[in-house]
């Protein structure tokens, strides 16, 4: 299990770029109870306790590579420390790259969930049942593809959010 870090506290503030003081740091103070909840949703994400077949290497990878889909470098690179602290790096850093495609894994369980999570990430609408039959058949139980699913979901939501502070700064 990663261990919570003080750097880690309202990530989406601070990779947004949030001074102290701002105009928006004090908007965001007004609703601290939605960041005080989005950070939670952080940690339950990416460092549950009970991570299920999705370890915290391969959450943070695939938080990686969304965020890296997705052109926001802060954001990968903080889910890059993340995959370091679980100690996993050997065991997935290449798919953390949205470069490398999914197909390129001999692992069958983890190419079936890169492909899924790029799906969501990328093209929602084009999931299908088909997409979920997938992944059960490459071993992937129910709760994880759930797993999978909230995952995908946050990661995609913090993206926005965190796009839509930095175009209020810089505006």
């Amino acid at each position: 299990m990663i261990s919570s870090t003080p750097e880690q506290a309202h990530v989406i503030e601070r990779l947004a770029g949030v001074a102290a003081g701002s105009p928006i740091a004090d908007a965001l103070a007004k609703r601290a109870e939605i960041m005080e909840l989005s950070q939670a949703s952080h940690d339950a994400m990416l460092t549950p306790r009970a991570p299920g077949g999705l370890s915290h290497g391969l959450r943070a990878v695939l938080a990686a590579r969304m965020a890296a889909w997705n052109g926001d470098e802060a954001l990968a690179a903080h889910y890059h420390v993340l995959l370091d602290r679980s100690g996993e790096r050997d065991v997935f850093a290449d798919a953390a790259s949205p470069t490398v495609g999914f197909e390129e894994f001999a692992d069958r369980q983890l190419r079936a969930i890169l492909r899924h999570a790029d799906i969501l990430s990328k093209a929602p609408r084009e999931a299908t049942r088909r997409d979920i039959e997938a992944l059960k058949a490459a071993g992937v139980g129910e709760a994880d593809i759930v797993r999978l699913a909230e995952l995908t979901a946050f990661v995609n939501y913090q993206i926005r959010v965190m796009a839509g502070l930095r175009l209020l700064a810089a505006s």
